[in-house]
């Protein structure tokens, strides 16, 4: 996995296989992920001892029994900084695996704690959004150094391909190019007012150079210098004292309107550069509008989610309701377009292209908002939209899975969750995602498992 950091292991002679009888600690502030990974450890012939946020004498306590290893799941990086040095502090040299999303915390993690292997919560669902979002066929998509990595699902078969990481950013849309009326109505209330004023202006000067030329009979150099004087209010053609009456009214109305239009354009170039502004009008931060990947929630997962999209060379734009959301800096520096409002929203749908879209996922981590949002994209933009949610395996998304066709649903709690048993376990995988029911890992050597298979009543002599 590319974000797994490792300084020190001990080998595991059956990497496709989980070591046994180990007695593996689980430091957690996540019930469900806490629980899950507990299940996977146990039924894979290991005891787990889970300790939902402890406090130091707790962790103290636990920790003079006997431990092989130490699992520490928490969304919150200085949680588990703070979990992972007490750890190695009060048992030195433990086999430690803690669940960390900054990539400059989890570096200095592994170089200070030598015998700890760093893991993105993260980085263990983007494979499967990644597939999702561009290519419903494969389970599974990960960039592997200068190509992707893909599980293609044939039935009930798996064949492991290597793609080129720029083969799915130019697949062919079915959506025509959008007309400038799509680009308008993608830009927010300030931006539209800039480009109207602008506009407005340029017509504005064109109505009246050619009147300069038609009707008082000005050389077109002239037409042009006198129309640029009435349009900066330095001043208007000498030759209109002398024009027709309607001219001259036409003349005094454009000149007020002028002035109101530069005031209105004035404001927004200024508003433009003053303010922090997550979309632009043109260039790298201009909301797409086809063929495009509009992903609602700019938490860990969303962030990571778009700035792979844009590595791959796919057009994405993020939506986010929170002003002042810790992602939003990261995303302006990676020139990702975020527009602020509600996934739900019908007219930000609407705003965003949704029909032209290549997918929408839901990713914050609020499953009923991401059910929300996708029951409303697909109102908006019909059954064929590729939908894909985060949700966990909940009684709530299975009923909503029921009642509407709500779109691909990755598992968030069930992939992080064996992930991260699997490698406290020594299970050398390089990826965990589900085809058709089936929770599966893929290997270094391209080898795919059913991790069914590792349960201790499916193994053989069990």
């Amino acid at each position: 996995m590319s974000s797994q950091i490792t300084r020190e292991r001990r080998g595991n002679p059956r990497p496709h296989i989980p070591a046994t009888g180990r007695d593996i600690v689980i430091i957690e502030d996540d019930e469900i992920l806490g629980r899950s990974a507990a299940d996977c450890v146990e039924r894979w012939g290991s005891t787990a001892h889970r300790l939902p946020r402890p406090d130091d004498d707790t962790l103290r306590r636990e920790l003079q029994g006997p431990v092989d290893s130490i699992a520490i799941v928490s969304h919150d990086d200085m949680v588990a900084l703070r979990y992972a040095l007490l750890a190695e502090h009060l048992k030195p040299g433990v086999r430690l695996v803690v669940t960390i999303f900054d990539r400059t915390v989890a570096e200095e993690v592994a170089r200070t704690v030598p015998n700890c292997t760093v893991l993105s919560m993260t980085d263990a669902i983007l494979p499967s959004l990644l597939a999702s979002c561009l290519a419903p066929g494969y389970a599974m998509l990960q960039p592997v150094g200068d190509e992707l990595v893909g599980v293609r699902r044939e039935g009930v078969a798996t064949h492991v391909e290597y793609l080129s990481r720029r083969a799915l950013a130019g697949t062919p849309g079915p959506h025509p190019r959008s007309p400038v009326g799509t680009w308008f109505r993608s830009l927010g209330t300030s931006a539209k007012a800039l480009v109207a004023s602008l506009a407005a202006l340029l017509l504005a000067y064109s109505v009246d150079v050619a009147l300069g030329i038609l009707v008082l009979h000005e050389h077109w150099t002239e037409a042009v210098w006198n129309a640029a004087r009435t349009l900066t209010t330095i001043g208007s053609s000498h030759a209109a004292e002398h024009g027709p009456g309607w001219y001259k009214v036409f003349s005094a109305t454009s000149m007020i309107g002028v002035l109101v239009l530069a005031a209105v354009f004035t404001a927004g170039v200024v508003d433009r550069f003053t303010g922090h502004r997550m979309t632009s009008i043109l260039g790298a931060r201009s909301i797409p509008r086809r063929n495009h990947v509009i992903v609602v929630g700019l938490g860990q997962v969303g962030l990571r989610l778009s700035a792979r999209l844009r590595d791959l060379g796919v057009k994405v734009v993020a939506v986010e309701r929170n002003r002042q959301a810790v992602c939003l800096p990261l995303a302006r520096s990676l020139d990702i377009p975020v527009v602020i409002g509600r996934g739900g929203d019908r007219f930000l749908l609407e705003r965003l292209s949704v029909r032209r879209a290549r997918a929408l996922a839901a990713v914050s981590s609020n499953n009923l908002e991401n059910i929300a949002v996708a029951v409303a994209t697909r109102a908006v933009a019909g059954e064929q939209q590729r939908i894909v949610l985060r949700a966990g395996g909940d009684a709530v998304t299975t009923e909503s899975q029921s009642l509407f066709r709500i779109g691909a649903v990755c598992d968030f709690p069930l992939i992080v969750s064996t992930f991260v048993a699997a490698t406290v376990l020594d299970a050398e995988l390089r990826s965990v995602f589900v085809a058709d029911g089936r929770t599966c890992a893929l290997f270094a050597d391209d080898r795919v498992v059913d991790l069914a298979s590792w349960d201790m009543t499916s193994r053989p002599g069990a």
